[in-house]
């Protein structure tokens, strides 16, 4: 009796100690989720939403963050000499995809750094004319995205700018020249502004201490008007520039919306929203196996035109009713 009551005491010890190995070697038997690297030129807190809008993407094709998937995130403040340091270190963590967004310098380090890691990005750039991807339809290597093209919706910013204060003869463009984009940017501007008929001035800014100098310039030289270029340093510090505007009396036209949220006068361009959902779902493909050279470069079908009438009154501005109408929001 004494010998049945040990073997049953051995055997229910032996048993409990096999109920807690068998869950752990089973985890022990479950795969890594992969880890990917998100690379921003802009901060996190400026880019909150559209960070949250690549999520949603990515959650379409069936990946959740801190559920199968892990995200290395890095900012690089609108500074492009960070680049090349922020692509460097996530190639060492050895991530499966490396996602970068809002430049196109940063672009051009990731394809510097890796031709094996799979590359998804966001740009305003032509990244065939920048020699990221072979063409729009066959990017061919391991990079594909979304673009924009930025620099070609300068023609219809600067007419909807004429159309708001048709009086500015002159009108003043800001530019970072440091930005692989702003030869292009500047011609495309030079050439709508020369079509509508009005003169130009540029001036340029490479760090936020040069913005309002920028801007002092511009309007010594008589410009009325504004346009500013698409670039990560000026969405960094969007509400200096919409305030500087506004202080100058110069009514300004953005590339997003997050501009007339900060104070901008108006903002004209694709609509970020859409842009960063599609690139999570892009980013979720590759995931999934789909190699960046099968996967064509999308270009947005969605833009959005928004009007701040608090600083148009602020600046003295009678909005047109035909731009208001087309307006796809009006802060009042």
């Amino acid at each position: 009796m004494q010998f049945d009551r040990l073997k049953r005491r051995e055997f229910i010890t032996l048993l409990g100690s096999a109920t807690v190995a068998w869950p752990l070697a089973a985890r022990a038997q479950q795969p890594a989720i992969p880890l990917m690297g998100f690379i921003n030129a802009g901060t996190a807190t400026g880019y909150a939403a559209h960070v949250t809008a690549f999520r949603q993407g990515m959650a379409g094709i069936g990946y959740v963050e801190g559920r199968n998937v892990a995200i290395e995130y890095r900012w690089a403040e609108g500074q492009y000499d960070r680049a090349q340091a922020l692509v460097a270190d996530l190639v060492r963590r050895q991530v499966a995809i490396i996602c970068v967004t809002a430049s196109t310098a940063l672009v051009q380090a990731a394809k510097a750094a890796t031709s094996s890691v799979p590359i998804v990005f966001v740009i305003g750039a032509d990244p065939v004319k920048f020699g990221l991807v072979a063409s729009l339809n066959r990017p061919g290597g391991n990079i594909t995205g979304v673009s924009f093209l930025v620099n070609l919706l300068a023609a219809k910013q600067l007419e909807m700018l004429h159309d708001a204060v048709p009086n500015a003869a002159t009108v003043g463009f800001l530019a970072n020249p440091g930005n692989p984009n702003a030869t292009a940017d500047m011609a495309e501007v030079r050439s709508a502004a020369a079509t509508l008929g009005l003169a130009l001035r540029v001036a340029s800014a490479t760090a936020e201490d040069a913005i309002e100098n920028a801007l002092v310039t511009l309007v010594q030289e008589q410009a009325r008007a504004l346009l500013i270029g698409s670039d990560p340093l000026f969405g960094v510090h969007r509400e200096r520039l919409a305030s500087l505007a506004q202080r100058y009396g110069l009514p300004a036209i953005f590339n997003t919306l997050d501009f007339v949220h900060a104070g901008g006068l108006m903002s004209y361009g694709p609509d970020q929203t859409d842009v960063y959902r599609q690139a999570g779902a892009y980013a979720g493909r590759v995931l999934n196996g789909e190699k960046p050279a099968d996967l064509p470069v999308v270009q947005p079908t969605k833009f959005e035109l928004a009007i701040n009438l608090k600083t148009a009154k602020a600046l003295g501005i009678e909005m047109p009713a035909a731009l208001l109408a087309r307006a796809d929001e009006v802060i009042e």
